[in-house]
Parts: structure tokens; sequence; C-alpha cells
């Protein structure tokens, strides 16, 4: 198992090295100048040359990357900008901050946002898969299977849209969304981020109900919950001790990639609630061709998903005894 970590993660950061070139390389494909956005509109030709000389911009391309992975792990002095202690991950061209700080103050909502919709969609995803594959073939079954197909087709932004005008503009039932930290105010933190939690609950339990059902229904018919049956054990037990349990293989797989989606991905629901995360500094980081900025968010949008990755993986063998990982 030690083994077998340590493996994935030296493979995690290979992978995050080869995105972080893609990303740094391909930013200098597009017609921007960051030293001129850096500097300003209006900005001579001899502060603009500055400007790219303490942002290291007139240094070759390879080393630019290179010196800007050395940061991470050693820190950067940017001159006439400061000093950017490890990890560093530079500083904006927009805002000269360093861009560890900005991203640390956004993730708070990001992170709320993920996992908040994810207990939501968990329980009621999974519970109603449950009840669907025990009631196979009857009329909630039926129910429930039409339901997750349109909730499977339906769209964030759409759906997002509609939930806004009807429940906060029209009928005020709940609030306009945003952001309190938990620790300042603990219901005005739910409270504020309910409407997203139950748009994303909509789409995403509708693929763990036809996920739960679909492996439930087939667990049922394995023959160790047979036996089990026979031996007379409470159908309740048979369901949560052995059904359940080699259901959650297939829950905890789409969950971790979901995880990574929703933390790697929001720039879709926060787009659409207005809410101020990660997902909104990725955009504004594109429009002002913000390299440092730009890179980051990126790499947390793939740690993310290399991380949970990493996390099902393990998890397996923890569900499974069956699984070994060498």
């Amino acid at each position: 198992m030690f083994r077998f970590i340590i493996r994935r993660t030296l493979g995690a950061v290979i992978t995050l090295l080869i995105i972080a070139a893609c990303t740094f390389f391909l930013f200098f494909a597009i017609p921007a100048d960051p030293a001129r956005l850096a500097c300003g509109k209006v900005c001579p030709p001899e502060l603009l040359e500055q400007a790219r000389h303490n942002l290291g911009l007139d240094q070759p391309l390879f080393v630019q990357f290179l010196t800007w992975v050395a940061g991470i792990f050693v820190g950067r002095d940017y001159e006439g900008l400061g000093y950017c202690s490890a990890p560093c991950l530079g500083f904006s061209f927009v805002n000269k901050a360093p861009v560890l700080d900005t991203i640390l103050d956004r993730m708070p909502l990001t992170i709320s946002l993920t996992v908040g919709s994810a207990v939501v969609f968990l329980l009621f995803g999974v519970a109603t898969g449950i009840v669907a594959a025990l009631k196979q073939g009857k009329a909630l079954d039926k129910i429930a299977s039409v339901s997750s197909l349109i909730g499977a087709s339906l769209q964030i932004y759409f759906i997002g849209t509609l939930a806004l005008y009807f429940l906060v503009y029209q009928n005020h039932i709940l609030r306009q969304p945003r952001y309190v930290p938990i620790t300042e105010d603990p219901v005005g933190w739910a409270m504020g981020l309910m409407l997203p939690w139950v748009v994303l609950a909509i789409i995403f339990t509708a693929n763990y109900t036809r996920m739960t059902r679909s492996t439930m229904v087939e667990q049922l018919t394995e023959d160790y919950v047979r036996t089990a049956r026979a031996k007379g054990m409470p159908n309740r037990s048979v369901v949560m001790r052995f059904a359940l349990r080699g259901t959650l293989i297939t829950i905890v797989t789409i969950l971790g990639v979901d995880l990574g989606t929703l933390i790697g991905g929001a720039i879709i629901t926060e787009q659409t609630f207005g809410l101020q995360g990660i997902g909104q500094l990725s955009i504004r980081a594109v429009w002002s061709s913000d390299l440092p900025m730009l890179m980051a968010t990126v790499l947390v949008a793939a740690g993310a998903i290399v991380v949970f990755n990493i996390i099902v993986d393990v998890l397996y063998a923890v569900i499974d005894p069956r699984v070994r990982l060498s």
C-alpha cells in the first residue's frame, strides 16, 4: 500500500508539471504582453523594460519556466515587487500580489460549495438508488428512473438561472447566494450557499441514483447475498452489510471524479450564481492574461482531480478486501 501511494504521488507530480508546462508555453502563443499589462496603459518604454525585467520576462521561456518551478520549492525574489516565500506560485501581473495568497482567500468558498453539495447529492442519490433497487419494477422504481433521467439531462446554467428567478427574485424563498465564512456565521454560511447546493444536488443526484440502483440490483443477485439470506439474516442487514458495501466501489469511483470536477470546474457554477471563488479567479486571469494566476488555478484544478483519484484508489482496498494494491 505504501509503495503504491508513493508511486502514485510521484506520477501525480509529473502529471502536474506537464500540465504546468503546457499552460506556460501555450500562454505565450496569445497576442498579449504581460509586462504592458502590469505596467499600465500609459507606460514609457523604460518603465516597460523595467517591468519586463522585474517579472523575469526578459529571459528565455525555458528559463522562465524553470525559475517558476524552483520558486515553488525555494521561493523567489521579484525585483521591485518583493520576496515570495515558498511555496511561491508567482506574483500576479495584474494586482502585483502573491498568487497563492489570492487563491487561499478564494479557496474556502469553492471547497464549501463542493463539500456541501456533495453531502446533499450523496444522501439523496444513494438513498433513492437503494430504494429503487429494492422496489425494482414497481411504481417507485419507475418514478426514480424517469426523474434521474430528467435530472441528468439538465445543465447548471439552465436550472440555476431558473432557480434564481423563481426562488430568489420572484418569490423570495431563498436569499441571493453569497459566501459567509463558517467560522463567523454557520447559519449564514449554509443559507448563503443553499441554492447552489440544491441546484447541484438536482443534477448530480440523478447520476448517483442511476448508478446506485444498477449496481445494487447486480449485487442483490450475487451468491454471497443469496447465501446470507438463506441463513436467515434479516433483509436490512443483508442490504446494508453486503449489497451496499459492494455498491460503494462504484459510488466512491464517481464521487472521486465528481469532487475533483466540482473543485476544478467551478467556473460555470460560480459564474451562474455570482460567487467569487477559484472559478471566477481563473476567468479573470484569462481575460487579463495574468499568467501566474492562470497557471496556479489550472494546477489547483488538475491537482484536485489527481488527488481525489489517488484517494479513490486507496479507498478501494478499505471497502473491498479483495482488492490488493501493490
